[in-house]
């Protein structure tokens, strides 16, 4: 495991967190899909960076 992996799983680990967050009071997106979506997001700007 690299610098870089460490790296990009805390900002996913942060994503997911905020977007667990915002998703709480949206209607239909519970905080798991938030979650999901705030990770996939992180992780896909940090690959598409690499």
């Amino acid at each position: 495991m690299t610098y870089d992996d460490k790296t990009l799983g805390r900002k996913m680990a942060v994503a997911a967190a905020i977007g667990a967050v915002i998703a709480i009071p949206v209607p239909f997106v519970g905080p798991l899909f938030g979650a999901a979506a705030g990770a996939g997001y992180a992780w896909w700007k940090g690959r598409r960076r690499a």
